[in-house]
């Protein structure tokens, strides 16, 4: 007779996975209204942790390396409200399409929720820009703050559409990884150890976080007084990060475990039927 798990434990990999698909069907049947308060909510907290990211980056004499790794831990802010706050984050999002894939859910659902999860989290991002610009947090450190959003906002926003776009599939990759990861973990320390490797790993690579984005660019063509920042840039940065980082989470993260985990019970339930 197999021991019982000790309640310290983290969830094995496929029982994980059966926690997403049921996740993922209360979050398609969330209702709208909050569904859309909590989107606004993980906005704004994603932006928090873009916002620490620019302070911790900005002046540091550490070195390219060791200034993004630190960057990379301030930013993990964000994703640690998300998951132990609670709210709902566009990106982690994509995993319901594992619920939809066992056909749980369907195909209006998913849109549904990804579609108020994605306008709530642009909602938080822009309020957050509001409040941090009037807060005239850009002349910390002499401006030198706002220099570093300015410069941060050019590179993304001339960033050529691939590089945009595969970034995009990568960042999701990890940023599920990471909510996967918390999925399985059973306390709040637990949670918090889990995301800090994979977000630390996607924002120091340099990939790219579409709600992340609707923080930086705007924020960045707000205190951009010399026209740097091509508002051009900025919209088809968004579209490819976007569709980047669909394809990452739904693909790499949600596809690759519902065949490993899932596909063997969803076959065994049709062939029942």
């Amino acid at each position: 007779m197999d021991k019982e798990p000790y309640l310290s434990d983290a969830y094995p990999p496929h029982e994980i996975a059966r926690k997403v698909e049921r996740l993922g069907v209360a979050k398609a049947r969330t209702d709208p209204l909050t569904l859309l308060v909590l989107a606004v909510l993980a906005g704004a907290f994603i932006s928090l942790g873009a916002l620490l990211f620019s302070v911790v980056v900005t002046e540091s004499s550490l070195g390219f390396g060791p200034t993004r790794l630190l960057g990379g831990l301030s930013f993990c802010l964000g994703l640690i409200l998300v998951v132990v706050a609670g709210a709902e984050l566009f990106t982690g999002n994509n995993l319901i399409a594992m619920a939809w894939a066992s056909r749980l859910i369907g195909t209006r659902e998913v849109m549904r929720n990804w579609l108020l999860a994605y306008v709530g989290n642009v909602i938080g991002c822009l309020g957050t820009v509001l409040f941090v610009v009037w807060a005239d947090i850009a002349s910390l450190s002499n401006g030198a703050v706002g220099e570093t959003v300015v410069h941060i906002a050019r590179a993304k926003a001339n960033l050529p559409l691939g590089e945009a776009f595969v970034r995009g599939i990568l960042c999701n990759a990890l940023v599920c990884l990471a909510v996967w990861l918390a999925i399985g973990a059973r306390s709040v320390t637990d949670k918090i150890l889990a995301i800090l490797f994979p977000i630390t790993a996607f924002v120091a690579i340099g990939f790219e976080h579409s709600i992340a984005n609707w923080f930086f660019l705007p924020f960045g063509l707000a205190v951009d007084a010399q026209d740097e920042v091509s508002i051009a840039g900025v919209g088809k940065n968004i579209l490819a990060v976007t569709a980047g980082n669909v394809v990452g989470g739904t693909l790499l993260v949600a596809g690759v475990y519902w065949v490993a985990y899932l596909r063997g019970e969803r076959m065994r339930k049709d062939r029942s039927s």
